[in-house]
């Protein structure tokens, strides 16, 4: 018997539409990032992109434990000197909640080309509306 490897051209991709509103950040962009891989599929291969398109919508309602809000910090840096940024996850949600979701989502996918090829398939908007109606998304149930 042979193993069964996922060919790009036999992928069949669908639109995934998933409201983020009340939903725990972690357990949300956990399941998210399955799908965007494709490791809901039997067809899954690892090295290969099978995953679906994901839109997240509500993203500025999302709900974090503890006391994410104020310890949980964000870190960049301006590659000069002395350059390092700090942000909490409370000034985040103000200014671009959605980047708060796509950094999570992210750093679940597979570093290099193939995880950049999955994060352009993540469309992550504040609020209720987003522009991918002629895509007829399916709601995606998550399960916890």
């Amino acid at each position: 018997m042979k193993s069964y490897v996922a060919k790009p051209a036999e992928i069949e991709r669908k639109w995934y539409v998933v409201d983020a509103e009340g939903q725990t950040l972690g357990r949300l962009t956990s399941q998210v990032a399955a799908v965007l891989r494709g490791k809901n599929k039997p067809t899954f291969t690892p090295f290969i992109d099978t995953g679906d398109y994901v839109i997240v919508i509500n993203a500025d309602k999302i709900k974090v434990t503890g006391r994410k809000l104020d310890q949980k910090i964000y870190y960049r840096h301006s590659d000069y000197v002395g350059g390092l940024k700090e942000t909490t996850l409370k000034e985040m949600m103000a200014k671009k909640p959605e980047e708060v979701i796509r950094h999570a989502i992210k750093g679940m996918l597979p570093k290099g080309p193939l995880g950049r090829q999955m994060a352009r398939k993540l469309f992550v908007y504040a609020g209720p509306e987003h522009k991918h109606e002629a895509q007829k998304p399916e709601v995606l149930e998550l399960r916890y």
